[in-house]
């Protein structure tokens, strides 16, 4: 059986950025339940925001995302970084209370210029409870931090943890749901924040990068998991 190869040097480094992004997400929080009831503003969809809103998702919250080119968005919405592109922050609130209130992720994007639509969510008194950190300073955001909108700031890797990425072995791809639960297995119970990234990543993450397996991890159980990974199957 083929073993586990090195992943594309592209997915590396994005899908640690995004490890991270939601282990700061989930720091001050319970990694089972995640992040849901939590509104976080994510600004433009640039490469930072897409990285951010995938995060979001994945760490359970729910996140709004704003430009003046639709196209942005849309092209957002086909790689699965955003679940709905409306026209209005009305349209916007009624998607996201809906959600906030069940307590489940959502990305939305409004197409209208970030000034524009942070000036009406002061007026409307739409207060999101975290800002993403690379958003440039303007007065509403300065109202939003005054009135008590938390900057995330991403985490760090755990000394002595390196972010690893596994290849799924061609013998495996037809038996993704048996590698999920073997992967998980060899995990403790109380790594929680690694386990629902585990779970929950390959349904929001950039399709190739649905083909492969990441964590956080020392290397002893990195060294468990490629073992796991050559092995025959089941």
């Amino acid at each position: 059986m083929a073993t586990s190869s090195p992943t594309p040097e592209k997915h590396p480094a994005d899908l640690e950025q995004i490890y991270l992004l939601y282990s700061g997400l989930l720091s001050n929080a319970n990694a089972d339940s995640g992040l849901g009831g939590t509104l976080l503003y994510a600004g433009e969809p640039d490469e930072s925001a897409i990285q951010l809103l995938r995060a979001s998702n994945i760490a359970g919250a729910a996140s709004l995302a704003a430009s003046a080119e639709a196209r942005l968005l849309r092209q957002a919405m086909r790689d699965g970084a955003i679940n709905f592109v409306v026209t209005s922050l009305d349209e916007a609130l009624r998607i996201l209370k809906n959600e906030i209130r069940k307590r489940e992720p959502v990305a939305v994007g409004v197409s209208i210029s970030p000034q524009l639509l942070l000036q009406e969510m002061v007026e409307r008194g739409v207060l999101p409870n975290l800002l993403a950190p690379h958003l440039p300073p303007t007065p509403a955001l300065n109202t939003f931090s005054a009135q008590g909108s938390k900057i995330l700031h991403p985490a760090e890797l755990p000394i002595g943890t390196r972010f690893l990425t596994l290849q799924i072995p061609a013998a495996w791809t037809e038996q993704i749901a048996a590698l999920d639960a073997m992967l998980l297995d060899c995990l403790p119970q109380t790594d929680k924040l690694n386990r629902r990234w585990l779970h929950l990543s390959p349904r929001y993450l950039a399709a190739a990068s649905r083909r492969i397996r990441s964590l956080a991890c020392h290397q002893s159980t990195a060294a468990l998991l490629m073992q796991k990974l050559s092995q025959p199957l089941p």
